[in-house]
């Protein structure tokens, strides 16, 4: 009989910020790629079901219970199981700067017995590795499995065959710790050597306390702030400086159907976003890590800069269909790569640049090739200036003078404009400003109804889209502008769903795409912000306290909300969904945004 993968919100997540393992809360690890986030699969029971690879370590009593934390400010997990005959720990955690998965039970009170099922499934379960034992003592045993590329060592309580699944046993007892330990690596290199696991849970213990130890709560949102803080710095690779927009591809948008995305890459804007977010608490390193990641992978002629690259600032990410997995409980295509690397989007030089300035703001110092690189990226704007585009939300229909993406051309060449006149940099200011001028005016005479007087989505509908929320946090207007009260209202009345803000409406036949989406989560989040920019705390604080509400039992959001069933939806944890909660906290905080230095 096979298993179905756990609700998304059942998942924990585990990472080394090269990578991340989902959790259930069955006690299965049903994701895992190796070494990167971008990587194979190991385990793809998430898309699948146990004949995709997973690792399932928990109680033999199916009766158990269990309750799960962090430990603090860390990404390490502590599964408490209580059975009928007693209690014990699983402790379970990615090693910072080694390839390794550690899962450590100790007994509490009385005897628990467990069982442990190793199902490995290498390259998205297209390769089933060669296993055999290489260890003898029963204490100390030892499964090596290659395929390809890959191995993996296995070192714990004894793991017998059973057909292509390996099982075991043990008994926690109060004193006794018992590990098992996976560990990756190449298969032409020398066998992993033993992970000392007390040294390793230390250093990673101290690793995220210390980095989490500068965060600033806000009050009644402070643990939700500090847990999308390190979920940021767990999608943040700590040698690249590239910022991933979540943990898993191709968990359904609308489940059961085909909006089924690779988010395992480094999105501009996204990354841009969560870099406004460091600097707002203070992380002024991930900046210079991030613009030397921005400098590697947009390096060349600005004319070929794409929408999104990968963690190294790779290139090439061409959008596959998988066989091998059938999909979130059925949701197929599974894909791998992503086919909007070649949309243009118009919003996206002008993220990156207000990003680079809030980091100039900050204290971060230009260097001539990072002054240069956005240079060069003006230029770009202003060749580009009257190109139609597919918009923030990568629509698959017609292309259009989106709105949103029209307001951050004019963002662009407004921060140019600022870098000259207020930083003393080199640049066509006078051309950038007469640009930015006329970029204002056509939004203003094509992106506003006449008859509704709202910002619409683009400049031949009436149709409201939530990224108009963005407009007064990039300073293109306040957000008590009569066409943003408006917008409000059009949002309120066309894009709220059991109190949550969807996108767009797909009714409206804008992206292309057969079927329906969930409410998403940052759009609310945005909603809250423009609420507490007006003043209206008490909209702001319940809908803040309704989204807050939606996270899973250990803080995670992803990326869309199903209020009918409270399920969560989409690929998780998303960067998106952490940093809009981020900054709705600041802005209930009394901070105003990414235009806070104008006003």
């Amino acid at each position: 009989m096979t298993t179905m993968p756990a609700p998304i919100e059942s998942y924990a997540l585990l990472s080394n910020c090269r990578t991340a393992a989902l959790v259930s809360d069955a006690g299965s690890i049903d994701w895992l790629c190796l070494p990167r986030y971008d990587a194979a699969s190991i385990f793809g029971a998430l898309l699948g079901d146990e004949e995709h690879g997973r690792w399932s370590l928990r109680p033999a009593d199916p009766e158990a219970t269990a309750a799960r934390r962090y430990d603090g400010d860390t990404f390490v997990l502590v599964t408490r199981w209580t059975t009928s005959t007693g209690v014990a720990d699983v402790i379970e955690f990615l090693p910072i700067d080694e390839d390794v998965v550690v899962r450590r039970v100790v007994g509490v009170e009385g005897t628990v017995a467990f069982e442990s099922e190793l199902r490995l499934r290498f390259d998205y379960a297209r390769a089933l590795p060669w296993v055999r034992q290489i260890g003898d003592d029963d204490a100390a045993a030892v499964l090596l499995a290659i395929a390809g590329p890959d191995a993996v060592v296995v070192r714990g309580p004894r793991l017998r065959p059973d057909g292509t699944t390996h099982r075991g046993s043990f008994t926690a007892r109060p004193g006794t710790t018992v590990d098992s330990v996976l560990a990756w690596d190449r298969s032409y290199h020398p066998h992993p050597v033993a992970c000392d696991v007390d040294t390793a849970l230390d250093a990673t213990r101290r690793w995220w306390t210390e980095w989490a130890s500068r965060v600033e709560g806000h009050g009644r949102w402070a643990d939700h702030v500090m847990r999308s803080m390190l979920v940021l710095r767990a999608l943040t690779h700590p040698d690249t400086g590239g910022i991933v927009a979540a943990a898993t591809t191709s968990l359904p948008e609308d489940p059961g159907g085909s909006r089924n995305w690779d988010y395992r890459f480094v999105w501009l804007r996204d990354a841009a976003l969560t870099l406004e977010a460091y600097l707002a608490h203070g992380y002024t390193a991930a900046a210079e890590r991030w613009r030397g990641w921005l400098l590697r992978a947009v390096a060349g002629d600005p004319a070929d800069v794409q929408i999104m690259y990968g963690l190294g600032g790779e290139r090439d990410l061409p959008e596959r269909e998988l066989t091998s997995l059938p999909g979130y409980r059925g949701s197929a295509p599974v894909r791998i790569g992503n086919g909007a690397v070649d949309q243009y989007q118009g919003d996206v030089i002008g993220e990156v640049l207000v990003a680079l300035e809030a980091a100039r703001l900050a204290g971060v110092a230009e260097t001539p090739s990072s002054w240069s690189l956005q240079r060069a990226l003006l230029a770009q704007v202003v060749e580009w200036v009257d190109r139609p585009d597919h918009g923030i939300w990568e629509m698959r229909g017609d292309l259009h003078h989106f709105t949103h993406s029209r307001a951050m051309v004019w963002a662009a060449l407004d921060r140019g404009v600022r870098a000259v006149r207020e930083h003393g940099l080199e640049g066509d200011a006078d051309v950038w400003e007469r640009l930015r001028d006329r970029v204002r005016a056509e939004i203003d005479a094509t992106g506003v109804d006449a008859a509704g007087g709202h910002f619409t989505q683009h400049d031949t509908t009436d149709e409201v889209d939530a990224s108009l929320l963005l407009l007064p946090l990039v300073g293109f207007c306040a957000a008590d502008d009569p066409r943003m009260l408006a917008t409000v209202a059009r949002i309120e009345r066309d894009l709220l769903r059991d109190g949550f803000v969807m996108r767009y409406r797909t009714a409206a036949g804008t992206d292309g795409l057969p079927g329906d989406e969930h409410p998403f989560l940052a759009c609310s989040f945005w909603l809250v912000e423009q609420y507490a920019a007006t003043g209206r705390i008490d909209d702001a604080t319940r809908l803040m306290d309704r989204l807050c509400a939606v996270a899973n039992g250990v803080g995670l959001l992803s990326e869309e909300y199903d209020p009918a069933t409270g399920h969560h939806i989409g690929n998780t944890p998303q960067a998106l969904s952490h940093l809009a909660l981020v900054g709705a906290a600041d802005a209930l905080a009394g901070h105003v945004g990414r235009a806070a230095h104008r006003t």
